[in-house]
C-alpha cells in the first residue's frame, strides 16, 4: 500500500498537478494517484483558468492534507530533508524560494496564452504579445540561475523545488514552439529527460479526456 495519496487533475492539461507529482517523486514518496474527472465543474473551471483550484492537487500523508502545490513542496522539504528539495545554504535556499514564489503567484499571461497541453504540438504559433514579457522573465530567471550555480538544473547538479515549479513551462515552450536561447534550450532538454517527467508525459498521452475549449482555441 502506498504511503500517501495524491489527488490530481488532468495529466495532459494540469501544470499544478504535474508540479506536485514531480515534488513527490523528488522526495521519494510512494503515492497512490487519484484523478478527478475532467467533467467535474470545479476541476474544469480550474483547468480553464476561470477559478483558482481548491481541490487539486491534494496530498494526503500521515494525517496531513495539503492542497496547494507550493505548500506541498514545503511540506515535503520539511518531512524529507534528505531529499534536497530545497538547497541547504540559507542564501541559496532563499533565492530558490523566491523564484518558486514568483511562478506560484505570477506569469498569468503566459498561462493564458500557452496553456499546458502535452498531446499538442503547434508550428508557426503566434504568441500573444502580452505573454512575451512573462517569457522573457522566465528566460532571465533560468539564465541567472544556470550561470550562478552551474547547471544542468537551476540550482546546480541536483534537482530541487524550482525545477519542479518550472518544468511545465518547458512543456509549454515545446508545445507551442517558443524559440529559446541555447542555455534555456539545454535546460528544457534536461528537464524533459527527467525520468519522472517522462513517466508523466507518457501517461498524459494515454488520457482519453479532452478540454474542447483549449483544443479548439489553440
Amino acid at each position: 500500500m502506498a504511503a500517501a495519496t495524491l489527488t490530481i487533475s488532468s495529466r495532459n492539461y494540469s501544470s499544478w498537478s504535474l508540479r506536485a507529482w514531480l515534488l513527490c517523486k523528488m522526495a521519494g514518496l510512494d503515492v497512490a494517484v487519484k484523478a478527478v474527472s475532467i467533467d467535474d465543474p470545479t476541476n474544469r473551471a480550474e483547468l480553464l483558468l476561470l477559478s483558482p483550484s481548491v481541490l487539486v492537487p491534494r496530498l494526503e500523508h500521515k494525517g496531513a492534507k495539503i492542497w496547494d502545490t507550493l505548500s506541498i513542496g514545503e511540506y515535503l522539504a520539511e518531512t524529507f530533508p534528505e531529499a534536497g528539495i530545497l538547497p541547504e545554504d540559507r542564501v541559496i535556499r532563499a533565492h530558490c524560494r523566491s523564484i518558486c514564489g514568483e511562478m506560484h503567484s505570477g506569469f498569468y499571461n503566459l498561462r493564458s496564452a500557452l496553456p499546458m497541453n502535452l498531446k499538442a504540438h503547434y508550428t508557426d504559433f503566434k504568441t500573444w504579445a502580452g505573454a512575451k514579457p512573462d517569457i522573457a522573465r522566465v528566460f532571465a530567471i533560468w539564465q541567472d540561475c544556470l550561470a550562478a550555480f552551474g547547471g544542468p538544473y537551476l540550482f546546480g547538479k541536483e534537482l530541487c523545488m524550482a525545477d519542479a515549479m518550472y518544468a511545465p513551462v518547458c512543456t509549454r515552450f515545446e508545445t507551442y514552439g517558443v524559440m529559446t536561447d541555447d542555455v534555456s534550450a539545454a535546460y528544457c532538454k534536461a528537464i524533459m529527460k527527467w525520468p519522472a517527467m517522462a513517466e508523466w508525459v507518457a501517461a498524459a498521452k494515454l488520457e482519453v479526456d479532452e478540454l474542447e475549449e483549449v483544443d479548439a482555441e489553440f
